[in-house]
């Protein structure tokens, strides 16, 4: 599921459904009730055309393109009050990250994939990592609807990134060669908190790294790999999820991380003879 403006990470994710089985369909829809009446819905990028092009170079058999009645035959403002009224699932309400920021953003998500779901009826369900809070949310949502929707094999596929490291997007075609070196900011800002022993001192790197690059900071948080909620033990997988702004563009990034080991020094221990 897209919404268009294609680019590599979204080919990855068309060649890896490939390999898992045919037909492919590649589903692109600008979808209304997800964004914020200040948010960018109207300058989001489309292409059609191209996009197809994309698609079927990379190997997708089908491509679905529905208008807005399609998928909302109830009309918007009608498609709205039911996004409102949906049940979400915890992490799409607990952690305090895309769901502070963006309060109405995976309501209207879990809506059109659910009638996208509906539509196609796929039996795997392939989407990137790069919007890890929101794989996590569609996860637990095709899990918990599965008498709704069958049973659906959901994959999250790693991150597809600019040589430079900058995470593939498709808002990445609004920034100039000069911003796109301040972006780089989220990567580094990740790179950074591997290198640290504590979540404190990790978190507050990360914010350090991205105010340095002159970025406007939604968060910058470590945070436990399953739940996104704060980690209340020591052993569990960690992920670093960041999320900035440079002039209108919105950017997001993450990645697993593991906590640098502190030294015997650091700790206190006496050096050994």
């Amino acid at each position: 599921m897209t919404m268009g403006a294609l680019h590599e990470g979204h080919c990855s994710l068309i060649r890896r459904a490939a390999e898992i089985g045919r037909p492919v369909l590649v589903s692109i829809f600008v979808n209304p009730t997800q964004f914020a009446p200040h948010e960018d819905f109207k300058d989001y990028p489309r292409d059609l055309d191209r996009d197809c092009r994309i698609a079927e170079d990379s190997g997708a058999d089908l491509l679905f393109a529905p208008d807005a009645d399609e998928i909302y035959p109830e009309g918007i403002k009608n498609a709205i009050s039911t996004a409102q009224r949906l049940k979400l699932p915890d992490v799409a309400t607990r952690p305090g990250l895309e769901d502070a920021i963006r309060p109405n953003f995976f309501s209207g998500v879990c809506l059109v994939v659910s009638r996208l779901l509906e539509l196609t009826k796929p039996r795997h369900c392939l989407f990137g990592e790069k919007d890890y809070q929101q794989l996590l949310v569609l996860k637990e949502l095709i899990k918990e609807r599965a008498d709704r929707f069958g049973i659906i094999e959901v994959e999250g596929s790693p991150t597809i990134r600019a040589e430079s490291g900058l995470a593939l997007s498709s808002r990445n075609m609004h920034l100039s060669e000069e911003q796109k070196e301040h972006a780089l900011g989220l990567r580094r800002s990740l790179e950074a908190a591997s290198s640290c022993t504590t979540i404190e001192e990790a978190q507050v790197r990360m914010r350090q790294i991205l105010v340095e690059h002159e970025l406007d900071i939604d968060y910058a948080a470590i945070r436990d790999s399953e739940t996104l909620t704060p980690p209340t033990q020591s052993d569990r997988p960690l992920r670093a999820l960041v999320a900035a702004r440079l002039g209108a563009v919105r950017l997001i990034d993450n990645c697993e991380i593991t906590l640098a080991t502190a030294s015997p020094e650091e700790e206190g221990e006496p050096r050994d003879a």
